[in-house]
């Protein structure tokens, strides 16, 4: 079993790397040349979108593009916002935020085609209810012939979108924080009762707890998701804003030099060329890995907007990137930039040097973070639960797609509980085989985008 799962965690390790990276950034990049810079032309009509009020309810979709847009932003904002972002500094500098950004404008481009294809080739029960996503679009665009490619996507939706690494990673913070505390407390009595270590009593509850309060949001479908994301995500997003800027003004006089420093280190030939594309690719690939632009995740959510014109769902979705690898890791990279120190670090380390750095500029900066880190991982739990019960419900109906639900919910606690080296890397080869099938299509259509974005702007 060792044997299977050190080979399996290598070829993840490997297709997940920088062939993935090629298919989304170099994809991506064409997408943006082929469009004319969408997402940096369209971005003042995007952001309109936003204020414009939602279709009557008897429209197709069930919610509003604006949910749509938060829901997805949900399901992308989570601990590589943070960790991410630190590790890229502690990887390749300060330059590696600069790359970053530009990944992201790319990501904006790549997410404005998904959000245009899903309401163009989504389609639509007799109730007014949609079904879409890169499964749909690929049988409806391109034909029965490519069916195999749209049950590849749902099949590797369906379990890659179980959230191993939210479950895991959020249980491993709660024993950072709490296990000191509880040792030698009622709770280490507890635990014994239980014939556990304390570490792993603290994780079974979490466990126990994320699958309880998924489950009061999950089982109320997508609009009760929709919901919950749309007060949630301005709420997580609105509180970290406001600690960053805390952290800012108490250190003013350090934020010209760690501007300079992403613009400068960015192009820093001193180290050689190697060494500058190096630094782009860190950056850009960390972005990537962040904003999903490419996976096929946000038509899932885009085709259940009750907006029937397909450009102004693209404007829309293509809001997420910026959002999340733009607005949230620039947030980050300032924080670590004037108050952490990610120079003398050990290793690859990513939430401890985000931590440290909150830690050393706010009291309890770092229970403050981890109140944060807990908020962005159970958005993402609530949203991801969603694309896999789409996936399932593509492949066995809606009847047998709830059971999905459940299965999700049931293994937030086993993914607390257990070391799973072996299942992250299945879900990672399996986020893969989302992203090839995505970005096929979508570059096989993106001269459909760009006939429908004309006549959509000639009106």
């Amino acid at each position: 079993m060792e044997t299977f799962s050190h080979y399996l965690t290598a070829v993840a390790d490997f297709v997940c790397g920088y062939p993935l990276f090629f298919i989304l950034i170099g994809g991506g990049l064409y997408l943006f040349i082929s469009s004319g810079a969408v997402s940096i032309r369209r971005l003042p009509h995007a952001l309109r979108q936003l204020r414009e009020r939602p279709a009557a309810d008897g429209s197709a979709g069930q919610i509003s593009s604006l949910q749509a847009l938060c829901s997805v932003v949900a399901a992308t904002i989570g601990m590589g916002n943070i960790a991410g972002v630190a590790i890229a500094l502690v990887v390749g500098g300060p330059g590696a935020i600069f790359w970053m950004w530009v990944s992201a404008l790319v990501g904006m481009c790549t997410k404005y085609h998904e959000g245009v294809l899903a309401i163009a080739y989504r389609r639509t029960l007799p109730d007014g209810s949609t079904r879409g996503g890169s499964m749909y679009i690929i049988e409806n665009a391109l034909g029965p012939r490519w069916r195999w490619l749209a049950i590849t996507f749902a099949v590797a939706g369906m379990f890659g979108t179980l959230c191993i690494m939210n479950a895991n990673q959020l249980a491993e913070a709660t024993v950072t924080i709490t296990a000191p505390a509880a040792a030698g407390t009622w709770f280490s009595s507890a635990a014994a009762a239980a014939h556990l270590s304390d570490a792993a009593f603290i994780r079974l509850l979490v466990g126990i707890t994320l699958a309880f309060i998924t489950a009061l949001v999950v089982l109320g479908g997508i609009r009760r998701i929709a919901r919950v994301a749309s007060v949630m995500v301005p709420f997580m997003v609105g509180i970290y804003f406001i600690a960053v800027l805390y952290i800012l003004i108490d250190r003013y006089d350090r934020i010209p030099a760690a501007i300079q420093s992403i613009f400068t280190e960015a192009f820093n030939l001193r180290a050689g060329f190697g060494a500058l594309i190096g630094t782009a690719l860190i950056g850009a690939r960390r972005a990537a890995l962040v904003n999903d632009a490419g996976i096929g995740t946000a038509t899932i959510m885009h085709s259940e907007s009750r907006g029937t014109s397909p450009v102004r769902e693209g404007l829309v979705a293509m809001l997420g990137p910026g959002i999340d690898s733009g607005f949230v890791c620039t947030l980050t990279a300032l924080a670590i930039l004037v108050a952490g120190d990610f120079t003398n670090v050990d290793g690859v380390k990513g939430l401890e040097v985000a931590m440290h750095a909150f830690g050393n500029a706010i009291p309890g900066g770092e229970y403050i973070l981890m109140l944060i880190v807990v908020c962005f991982g159970l958005s993402s739990l609530f949203s991801y639960s969603f694309y896999g019960n789409r996936c399932a419900t593509y492949l066995f109906g809606e009847r047998r797609a709830r059971l999905h639900t459940w299965f999700f919910i049931l293994t937030l606690i086993l993914f607390a509980v257990v070391p799973l080296q072996a299942a992250v890397g299945l879900c990672d080869l399996l986020y893969a085989f989302m992203a090839i099938p995505t970005m096929f299509t979508v570059l096989l259509l993106s001269r459909k985008v760009r006939a429908l974005t004309r006549a959509h702007f000639n009106k």
